[in-house]
């Protein structure tokens, strides 16, 4: 058995990095940057732009709609999406991409060029997979995270996350104001019963001791949770969180439901509490990862938005952004409503 993960050590596993260090201060400067607008009321979309809307679906999902001769239901889409997204959580990625080395080069050997494509692309996507989540740990990204959730004035907060999936951030907020709990809300079963069941419970939280103040190191275990499979418009919740908290889940509406999304995480807050939203980045890198990893990634519709469009959104459906920002891959927004 692996020593337990320190504080300030990081270290890679088959199918994901752990990582418990902070950021140096010129990791800091280079990959997060916090509060860029002055006065959102200033803003418009004139300003910024509309998002840019990814348009490379999902070989799975092309195939169902063209057998049944209408576009996917956003149910199926979803539940899609969650089992191939997890298919990859899950690889032995060395061993992944020892496999797809192999086979392209037995394809070349064959020489069947359509054999050569296929195994070429499964090549190039279980590489970009290695170098988003394992190296560069650009998805779950808990320093960048860690950055984004600081310095909230919380006492043991009740967080309810919705569209929940894994539950990632949820525990990593758990674990830097401990003592409260956590509602998981998901409408896709599997996400109850793979994606979070399946979350390793050795994968470490950098989190606060409230005994101390000095730093914790958390696990799935740790935390109170309940996970509900339900639909977010059904939910039985009155205003009785500190933390509504959603990830990657406004992109996925076209704009005529955005204000739909941004209500349901206000009703659900407390007076005072906080409503966290993030969502991919509209960068260069975030578009050609879109493009090669459709296949995983893209059952669905699906917008990559900058930090200031993201924002603007959340403004105009009436809330006050407290702080905004961005790190790697995703943008990030802490706000409440006026």
């Amino acid at each position: 058995m692996e020593p337990a993960l320190e504080p300030n050590e990081t270290r890679l596993q088959p199918s994901y990095r752990m990582d418990l260090r902070n950021y140096s201060e010129k990791e800091y400067n280079k990959f997060v940057k916090l509060n860029t607008v002055n006065d959102w009321s200033q803003l418009s979309w004139k300003d910024v732009g509309r998002p840019y809307e990814v348009t490379s679906f999902a070989q799975e999902k092309k195939d169902w709609e063209e057998v049944n001769h209408q576009s996917l239901p956003a149910n199926i889409s979803w539940q899609m999406f969650n089992k191939s997204f997890h298919e990859w959580f899950v690889k032995d990625v060395p061993a992944e991409m020892d496999k797809s080395k192999q086979n392209f080069m037995k394809s070349l050997k064959n020489f069947k060029l359509t054999e050569t494509k296929s195994a070429l692309g499964e090549m190039i996507r279980i590489h970009l997979w290695n170098y988003a989540h394992r190296i560069e740990d650009g998805i779950w990204d808990p320093r960048g995270k860690r950055a984004l959730f600081e310095g909230l004035d919380l006492i043991k907060p009740r967080i309810l996350f919705l569209g929940a999936a894994e539950g990632y951030e949820a525990m990593q907020l758990s674990s830097m104001y401990p003592g409260g709990d956590i509602v998981f809300v998901d409408y896709d079963p599997f996400c109850k019963d793979t994606r979070f069941a399946d979350f390793p419970d050795t994968y470490p939280f950098l989190g606060v001791n409230p005994s101390t103040g000095g730093n914790k190191v958390y696990h799935k275990s740790d935390f109170e949770t309940e996970y509900m499979v339900e639909d977010i418009r059904k939910l039985p919740f009155g205003r009785e969180f500190d933390i509504v908290l959603s990830v990657g889940l406004l992109e996925h509406f076209p704009d005529s439901l955005k204000s739909e999304v941004v209500d349901w995480h206000s009703r659900f807050l407390k007076p005072g509490g906080y409503i966290i939203m993030t969502t991919p980045r509209a960068q260069l890198k975030s578009k050609l990862y879109y493009e090669i990893m459709a296949d995983v990634m893209n059952h669905t519709y699906r917008e990559l938005m900058t930090v200031e469009q993201m924002g603007l959104y959340l403004y105009e459906n009436g809330l006050d952004i407290l702080r905004h920002g961005y790190i790697k891959v995703h943008n990030g927004i802490v706000a409440r409503p006026r």
